[in-house]
């Protein structure tokens, strides 16, 4: 399952994890829902949902450069991702604060965290193969809440790198153990600079 996270160009087909380990090696970043408004909101509704739960320790699936992390008022943090390049721009820019590291996605992360996150991610995860082994990785990764930053829907688009996912039918057919708690409407929901189709889903586990 590791393997499948480190996928390649075979035959001419698309490769995500490539995709994003170029990019950040051309100085690219995360992307625009990682600065302004929305990484604002996002760090919001995660220092806020941190508090209001108690969290004490947290993993994030695809921390990617690290500009959305450097929000984050958590003190227990893991980062993981499959690109050496973020993992090298997050070391560098918060592998400082005390309890944080950074740490490859198909290595060895250590035991469940109360919190486990994904923000723009799965939408990213155009192979299959790739999809389901980041949603067990995530969901083995958490002992109570999962909150997935993201849309929930199939569909394919135009673009290489964006295919919409539907998380909240793959924990219902693959994780049982787990609910849909709440989803919540994002205020800057629609279309152009500073607006996502993206939103949070928080799942929690059925012994909450």
């Amino acid at each position: 399952m590791f393997e499948t996270l480190r996928s390649f160009f075979t035959f001419g087909r698309f490769s995500s994890s490539d995709y994003w380990e170029r990019r950040y090696r051309r100085g690219g970043t995360s992307g625009s829902g990682s600065e302004g408004a929305l990484a604002s909101y996002k760090a919001e509704f995660i220092n806020r949902f941190a508090r209001e739960h108690g969290i004490g320790s947290t993993i994030e699936f695809g921390c990617g450069d690290g500009r959305q992390a450097a929000l984050f008022e958590l003190g227990d943090y893991t980062g993981a991702d499959v690109s050496e390049k973020a993992l090298e721009l997050c070391r560098a820019k918060l592998g400082d604060r005390p309890g944080w590291r950074f740490l490859p996605a198909d290595g060895p992360l250590g035991d469940p965290r109360d919190l486990a996150l994904s923000l723009d991610v799965i939408y990213h995860l155009t192979e299959d193969a790739v999809f389901e082994a980041y949603m067990a990785r995530l969901f083995d990764h958490a002992s109570g809440h999962v909150l997935i930053y993201a849309s929930d829907h199939d569909a394919r688009t135009v673009s290489r790198h964006v295919r919409h996912r539907s998380h909240s039918r793959w924990v219902a057919e693959n994780r049982p153990g787990w609910r849909v708690e709440a989803q919540h409407e994002n205020p800057l929901a629609g279309r152009g600079k500073e607006r996502s189709f993206a939103f949070f889903t928080h799942y929690a586990h059925a012994q909450e």
